[in-house]
This record gives structure tokens, sequence and C-alpha cells, in this order.
């Protein structure tokens, strides 16, 4: 038997989220912080910018897929596979992993015992994808980890020639199946807007939105039906959701992916 001390039971820890195998932890104080750092880490913390963690919880039953490299210990009866099932299964994540820009094998966690992820400085969402429809696609480089009942896939843009200046990727990462997702988002859950299409039509300027159903079509189109009428109206291309389902809209820009901005020592 494991007992875990001086962790979530800390005075300094708040346990922020909880869903499925999940819990969110927010370090309340940088307490590792030196002389000179002092000013900066307590300003940071009064802003809200505060180191968080997502604390799993092995049942013996239901896995855990996380990011690559997102793992820093583990309590218990816990195992690591590559999660590949074979040649095939591993070909189609190297080619998911290549298109979509998350990492070609997410290592898979079993067992009955703890997973800690390492911390990270963004805001972490628990997100069923029942909640989005049955199955969501997210930005690029938002994923941190899953529930393994959860399957992923790469969708593509239903107009790609316009990808590149719509500052979206070819494909993107869609997630089904019910189990609940950790995503990385530069926003907490009290900012985001939820808006519900029901065969219409949503555009927006920038790279803003977290996650949408994957029923939606998402295309990148200009403002305007020409060049003039685009360069006039001070646009240029817009990403655009059509059809009926959910979108997660941040209020500010998703920041260009960094695959070591969610993990390493900090």
């Amino acid at each position: 038997m494991v007992r875990i001390y001086n962790f979530t039971d800390n005075d300094d820890v708040d346990i922020v989220a909880r869903q499925g195998a999940f819990q969110v932890i927010e370090w309340k104080r940088d307490l590792s912080v030196d002389y000179g750092g002092a000013a900066a880490a307590y300003f940071a913390s009064e802003m809200n910018v505060r180191r968080r963690q997502v604390v799993c919880t092995l049942d013996g039953k239901t896995g855990i897929t996380v990011q690559a490299g997102a793992m820093q210990w583990t309590a218990g009866h816990v195992q690591s596979t590559t999660g590949v099932k074979g040649v095939g299964d591993f070909l189609g994540k190297m080619a998911r992993g290549a298109v979509t820009k998350e990492s070609t094998i997410k290592p898979e966690y079993q067992g009955v015992g703890m997973l800690v992820l390492e911390p990270t400085y963004r805001h972490i969402l628990l997100i069923d994808p029942t909640q989005m429809g049955g199955s969501m696609t997210v930005n690029d480089g938002l994923f941190y980890a899953c529930e393994s009942t959860v399957q992923q896939r790469a969708v593509m843009v239903s107009r790609p020639s316009a990808m590149v200046a719509g500052g979206e990727g070819l494909f993107n990462l869609a997630l089904q199946g019910q189990g609940t997702v950790a995503l990385e988002s530069p926003v907490p859950v009290s900012e985001l807007v939820t808006i519900d299409l029901e065969d219409d039509e949503l555009k927006i300027d920038g790279n803003f939105a977290i996650a949408w159903t994957t029923g939606l079509q998402f295309t990148v189109e200009r403002s305007g039906k020409s060049l003039i009428g685009s360069a006039a109206s001070g646009e240029g291309l817009v990403n655009v959701y059509r059809g009926t389902g959910r979108v997660l809209l941040a209020p500010v820009a998703s920041p260009t992916f960094n695959p070591n901005a969610g993990t390493g020592t900090v």
C-alpha cells in the first residue's frame, strides 16, 4: 500500500477541478524561489499565474494516455506501454502525429495507483467528448492527456489551400468516445465562451477556438467575396465553422505550439 503525504493535502495546494480519473491541483504560491525572484513570483500568483498539475487515479480498468514527456511520477502498481497495437497502428499513429503536431507515440499508463503529470503554467480543461456531441476537434498543441476509452484520429481542414494564412494547420486532432480529456488552455474555463450552432455558421478572425464539435465543417476563407473586398474590410482570412455543434472560444488567441511549454522542470 502506498501512502502519500504533503501533496494534495498540502496547505499550499488547492484541488480546482475533478472529472473522471483526473483531478487538477493548483499551487497557490511558489515557495521555491530565491530572493531575487520573490517579487515576480508574488505578482504572478496574484494574477493567477500558478503552477498546475494533473493527478490521475488508476483503478486497474481504464488506462490514461498522455502527451509524450508529460509524466512526472507514479506511485503504486503502474506500468507504461506505448499504446501501439501492431505495425499498422504504429504507422497510423506516426502519420497522425506528423500532421497534427502532437507526439507520434503517446504512452499509456495502466494499473492501480497514481500518475502525476509535469507542472504547467497553462490552465487545464477537463472535457468529455460527449459534452461536444460525441466527438470534438482540438486546436494544435492543446492535448495533454485522456482516458484510454477516448479514441484519437486526425481530421483535415476542408479547404487546405488557405490553411497557412488562416493560422491553422492542415490537420487537427479529433477525440471521440466517452471519457475525460485534459487540455492545456491559455485561459481558465471561466473565461471560455460557449457557442452552440444549429444549422448556422461562425466566423472567427484568428486562432481563438479551443475545441469544436467534429461534425462542424471547418474551413479557412476570405472574409469578403473578393480580394478587394477582404482588403477593404481590413480583415483577410477567417476561420469558419458551419453546421450544428458547439465551439469553445477563448478571448485570446492560442499561443504558437511549443512541445515543451507544458512539460519539463519549472
